[in-house]
């Protein structure tokens, strides 16, 4: 392998890891907050239909978070050689502090009508991401997809437990 060939692999490596290592914190902080709530408070909650089993939820939501760790590093080591790099990191991080939020104040606080408010929220700011990744690096974009499909089955889903509660 060629000397420049291993320099353009490691720098963009760390941006990868980085931002991989900073999405799975993120997943991490928010189960510590969902599983004791899980355990008690949500079994107790009327559900619709087509709520998963639990046991759904730490695989589909450890994916996401890789490949939204993987997203934001292509975003951050393609944007630094672009003018909207910046701003679409910016809309990442909005997004990834309302993805925490909504574990915090849906589970936490055991407040899914609050919890709503903040997944819709959370639903604009990935759009926002999608278009600003979109103009950085589209593969990073096409990364961010599943996460927006799940969130707005999530969404569904806490209005669901919204009404029938």
């Amino acid at each position: 392998m060629q000397k420049k060939t291993k320099i353009f692999i490691y720098r963009k490596a760390v941006p990868v890891t980085l931002s991989v290592m900073l999405a799975l914190s993120v997943g991490f902080l928010s189960s510590r907050v969902t599983r004791p709530a899980v355990a008690d408070w949500y079994v107790g909650l009327n559900k619709p239909f087509f709520n998963p089993p639990n046991w759904v939820f730490g695989p589909v939501w450890s994916m996401l978070y890789l490949c939204m760790g993987i997203a934001a590093g292509r975003v951050w080591y393609f944007g630094k050689h672009h003018i909207w790099g910046k701003t679409a990191l910016y809309h990442y991080a909005a997004q990834l502090i309302f993805n925490g939020l909504w574990s915090l104040v849906f589970f936490g606080l055991q407040a899914p009508g609050w919890g709503l408010l903040v997944i819709f929220i959370l639903l604009v700011l990935i759009q926002r991401t999608l278009y600003w990744f979109k103009l950085v690096d589209r593969p990073a974009a096409y990364l961010l997809y599943p996460y927006l499909a799940w969130v707005a089955f999530a969404s569904v889903l806490n209005g669901a437990i919204v009404f029938l509660n």
